[in-house]
């Protein structure tokens, strides 16, 4: 397994984690399998998001004197309506679910999540409410060591993001989504399907987004990204062929800020068929020709798929261009840890020889030279 920095804090999250949504309705010995083989495959991370007591308490008895071998994340007003999932605000019912929840869980839950901001309502909801102030308590009193929330629009989450309040951000990201303008509500595509016709490169709200939480140390760790499975079917597919599970994983992985891909396995077999992303060459897990044919609105922009590479300078070009990207939001407050990351690669920008090898191999017309020495100029 592979572990990454998740934002500021501190922790190193597994880069495939168990997102246990549906695990919901499961018998417990399936449940146990699942989360056996995803902690035997180095799996450290879970997402809990379900209000439902039984698979809360059937995935605590899974996990056994192993709780504090992995991390969890539990979700703030997500709360059980008619058993039906539903979002409250109201603080009595978030109260009610939550501290069940930490009663479960023997006190703690390692990432406390705001549920579902997504619109102006649901941001005023927690932020000009006393929901906010049960948040910061709960943190104060150590039942949660980190806030955090989940979303799926990219303007709300910024503004979230913004507040300096939170760690971690829960956000859908698969390629699709990613070409979606931001004013699309992506969660609609998945019932009524994804439309190629709004496709014109990627969304740069949501490209901001990212880079915005790699500035301010909010580490995200990502749902959806198989797309509900559409991204892998033939049928539903919004590009010219399905994409790999391993393709999906890549892509969410190669954003600013992402430490982990949450994916919903539901059996064993599914979780192992995830953890093979681990075992596979970088041609297996290449999604470059795939997002090259679903629109031509990418030109100069990098993607970091690395069909630059190799670079006989041995510099790591996507790296590079990914905090250059970052520096980019405001070169004038690049904030000390970007420059640091930047600083730590074992080859810099400024170690370019300016062969041109990796522009004519770049299938998105990068000026990667040009790059390499405004990267060295704002970050070296």
């Amino acid at each position: 397994m592979e572990y990454r920095d998740l934002g500021r804090t501190g922790k190193k999250a597994s880069i495939i984690g168990l997102g246990c949504e549906h695990l919901d309705g499961k018998p417990y010995e399936q449940i146990r399998e699942t989360i056996d083989a995803a902690i035997a495959g180095g799996v450290n991370i879970l997402d809990v998001f379900m209000p439902g007591e039984e698979v809360r308490k059937n995935i605590r008895k899974a996990l056994g004197s192993r709780l504090r071998d992995v991390m969890i994340q539990g979700h703030i007003g997500s709360t059980n309506v008619g058993q039906q999932y539903d979002i409250s605000r109201d603080l009595p019912t978030v109260r009610k679910y939550f501290e069940d929840m930490l009663r479960i869980y023997d006190g703690y839950i390692d990432f406390g999540m705001m549920f579902f901001i997504d619109s102006e309502e649901g941001y005023k909801g927690v932020f000009e409410t006393g929901f906010i102030d049960y948040v910061r308590g709960l943190k104060e009193k150590g039942d949660i060591g980190h806030i955090g929330f989940s979303a799926h629009n990219p303007v709300t989450a910024a503004r979230v993001v913004n507040t300096g309040l939170v760690d971690v951000m829960l956000f859908s990201i698969n390629m699709a989504f990613d070409l979606y303008p931001a004013e699309k509500h992506v969660l609609d595509s998945l019932e009524e399907g994804i439309n190629p016709g709004l496709f014109h490169g990627i969304d740069p709200k949501r490209a901001e987004l990212y880079r915005l939480c790699e500035q301010k140390g909010v580490g995200i760790t990502v749902m959806k990204t198989l797309g509900a499975g559409k991204l892998l079917s033939a049928q539903h597919t919004p590009f010219g062929k399905p994409m790999t599970a391993a393709q999906c994983i890549h892509y969410a992985l190669s954003r600013p800020a992402v430490a982990s891909t949450l994916l919903g396995c539901q059996t064993a077999q599914q979780m192992q068929d995830a953890l093979s992303y681990l075992s596979l060459d970088e041609a297996q897990r290449d999604y470059a020709d795939i997002l090259n044919t679903a629109s031509k609105e990418f030109r100069g922009s990098c993607v970091y798929c690395n069909h630059c590479q190799p670079c006989p300078s041995e510099i790591d070009i996507a790296a590079v261009n990914k905090y250059l990207d970052i520096a980019r939001l405001d070169p004038g407050h690049i904030p000390p840890s970007v420059k640091s990351h930047y600083q730590a690669l074992a080859h810099q920008g400024d170690e370019c020889i300016r062969c041109g090898s990796c522009e004519e191999r770049c299938p998105f017309g990068v000026e990667i030279m040009e790059n390499m020495a405004e990267a060295d100029r704002l970050l070296g």
